[in-house]
């Protein structure tokens, strides 16, 4: 049979008696028809048959062979009230009137749900209310009544049943979040059919499960056939009344008076007022609160409105620290020589919660043997007034590097060179959808060479050229793009960002130039060890300083080679792929093979610096390592081989770029 559309849904704010009113914790398991729902009165109609019946059923001895009186059977724990028994000579199923039933199978299912009650059988009337509750519970006729019939040839017991009536129509109240296409392949082959009491149990419990699955609170609180044989549902749908905030003390727990504007919190719950319940909904909101970095603790607690379905949320927040000084070290991959080579320390000065918005502001010093870094950093993570979570960035920074990974060498008359810039920029960034986030940027560069004295310099001790202007300083303004997709947030996971920058000529002194870069990574499961696949590349066109091409060798390039060893060159290609096992508790170990190439472009790099110093253009490095999992990030110990038979050790903390 075709589906029927005789399915109605209606979304109404029914007020449902409280008892019926859902709970805004998990609901348990649905209950059994009989106690979830108002059929009860069947309950009561055939106990009070029963009684009917063992008032009008004559008391008669059974026949029997022996003469003697056979024993009173007991029922009961206890042993005590005997019950007397009837012999029954003819058992029958007829209709409400006394007639036979239209249907045929209805009477033959109604027979078949007897136990006790058969012809020339001595019956109690427990027994007989027992065969009445089965024939109710077949799920098929809505009421029976045991009749008992003197006849000449004995006591004849007949079951007048009343059937439910046939499936014509559903109507579906407060279902405003639950598929109509859901109730409709539940009923659609039940239409023309008679009304199966069992058969709506299963469709009430598949609607609570289709609620719990979902994480919504919300159930089925009233069920009721109408006349012409028309369901009626009543769905009951937890919804979201109030949002309140109550900021706690970190160490006593009592409320206190919280330095977030409340405001600043509420705008990242996707949960709303007037929204449905939503658990899982209710969760993500909590995670998403935590990753502001400006909650200790976040727990969102939902508490009943009255006797009505709907419930308020309690936000309990416990803030974290809103700032403070940190000092601390590192290693810059730029310096490989020296008895402290790369060893840098800092100090630092961050707030993450300026005006209680969530604004950060960080300001930090590195300092090295030769390098030093200051950064001034202002971020707005979401601007007011933005609906797509737009972030702004102001950036400021002051930095010397060494210039060995592009102008590094021994020379027995001159010291190493440095570069030194001067960056200012402002970028916005946002997500595009989920797992995708972009940025946008406006960058302007004011960067030059200097020697080992600190007096401006324009070429190194192999007279190729430091800057692209042929001045002591190159000056550029660049426009940036950069889109990144992240599956998640473990390092082995797959990962892609595309980057352009674009030098913008406003004066005619300043450069002109296209970066394009790109960079890929993908990992497998292989049983206990996991592969990670990663390869990264890119290419400059147009007039750009050589400081800024693309270095190849190093700890995070192709190891086994000193930083930039490889080559340097206008276009660049690196892969690598490593295989990593735990070993035991926090270490790891791991075997690695990389590989990378300037694509013959290093001569056409300002100078050929590259080609100045003799290196290669392409290499390749193999090797072990072991990993340590600490608060800095994993420390990393690697010992690589390259194609050239030298070997090295390489130290790095954090993962590879």
């Amino acid at each position: 049979m075709g589906c029927s559309r005789h399915v109605r849904f209606v979304s109404s704010g029914v007020k449902l008696p409280s008892a019926s009113a859902p709970s805004p914790f998990p609901a348990p398991a649905p209950a059994l028809l009989s106690a979830a729902l108002p059929f009860a009165h069947i309950g009561r109609a055939i106990d009070a048959a029963a009684r009917r019946l063992g008032a009008c059923l004559p008391r008669v001895p059974v026949a029997r062979a022996d003469t003697a009186p056979p024993p009173p059977r007991r029922h009961g724990k206890d042993g005590g009230g005997a019950e007397e028994r009837v012999l029954i000579s003819e058992v029958a199923v007829r209709g409400k009137d006394g007639e036979p039933l239209e249907r045929p199978e209805l009477e033959a299912e109604a027979a078949a749900a007897l136990r006790a009650c058969r012809p020339n059988a001595a019956l109690t009337v427990r027994e007989v209310q027992e065969d009445v509750h089965r024939i109710v519970e077949s799920g098929l006729f809505r009421s029976c009544m045991p009749v008992a019939v003197d006849t000449r040839d004995g006591i004849r017991l007949v079951f007048e049943v009343e059937p439910n009536q046939d499936f014509h129509g559903l109507v579906c109240e407060g279902a405003n979040l639950l598929p109509s296409k859901f109730l409709e392949d539940a009923f659609c082959v039940r239409h023309g059919k008679i009304i199966n009491i069992r058969h709506l149990d299963q469709v009430i419990k598949s609607v609570n499960g289709w609620y719990q699955e979902r994480g919504l609170t919300g159930l089925v609180s009233y069920a009721e056939i109408l006349s012409g044989g028309i369901l009626r549902l009543e769905v009951s749908e937890a919804e979201v009344n109030n949002i309140s905030i109550r900021f706690l003390d970190r160490k006593t727990g009592e409320p206190t008076l919280g330095k977030t504007q409340p405001e600043t919190i509420l705008r990242q719950l996707t949960t709303r007022k007037g929204q449905a319940y939503n658990r899982a909904q209710v969760k993500r909101d909590v995670e998403t609160i935590l990753t502001m970095g400006i909650m200790e603790d976040v727990t969102i607690i939902p508490q009943p409105v009255g006797d009505s379905s709907k419930v308020d949320l309690v936000m309990n927040l416990v803030e974290r620290p809103s700032g403070g000084f940190s000092a601390g070290g590192g290693i810059s991959s730029g310096i490989t020589n020296g008895p402290l080579s790369g060893l840098i320390g800092s100090f630092a000065y961050s707030h993450r919660n300026v005006f209680g918005r969530n604004k950060k502001l960080n300001l930090s010093l590195e300092r090295g043997q030769i390098d030093s870094i200051f950064r001034l950093n202002f971020t707005d993570p979401w601007i007011d007034g933005d609906n797509k979570r737009t972030s702004r960035t102001v950036m400021v920074q002051n930095s010397r590097t060494p210039g060995t990974l592009v102008h590094g060498g021994d020379h027995p008359d001159h010291g190493p060179i440095t570069i030194g810039r001067v960056t200012a920029g402002l970028e916005y960034s946002r997500p595009f959808r989920p797992k995708w986030s972009g940025t946008l940027g406006l960058i302007f560069q004011h960067a030059g060479a200097r020697d080992d004295k600190g007096n401006p310099a324009i070429r190194d001790f192999y007279n190729s050229q430091l800057t692209a202007s042929g001045h002591d300083y190159d000056d550029t303004l660049l426009a940036k793009f950069e889109s990144i997709y992240t599956d998640s947030g473990d390092h082995s996971s797959a990962m892609f960002v595309f980057s352009v920058e674009q030098g913008l000529p406003v004066l005619p002194e300043w450069l002109s130039f296209n970066r394009v870069t790109t960079r890929l990574r993908q990992g497998y499961e292989i049983g206990p060890a996991r592969l990670l696949l990663s390869a990264s590349g890119g290419h400059v066109e147009g007039n750009f300083p050589p400081h800024e091409a693309f270095a190849i060798g190093g700890t995070n390039s192709v190891r086994g080679y000193e930083e930039g060893a490889v080559g340097s060159g206008r276009s660049y290609a690196v892969g690598s792929g490593e295989v990593s096992c735990r070993m035991f508790g926090p270490l790891e170990g791991v075997v690695f093979g990389d590989y990378g190439s300037d694509l013959g472009s290093g001569p056409k790099v300002p100078g050929d610096p590259a080609g100045a110093r003799g290196k290669p253009g392409s290499g390749y490095g193999y090797g072990v390592g072991v990993r340590v999992d600490s608060p800095l990030g994993p420390l990393r110990l690697e010992y690589a081989f390259n194609d050239r038979q030298a070997r090295r050790f390489h130290f790095g903390v954090g993962y590879r770029n």
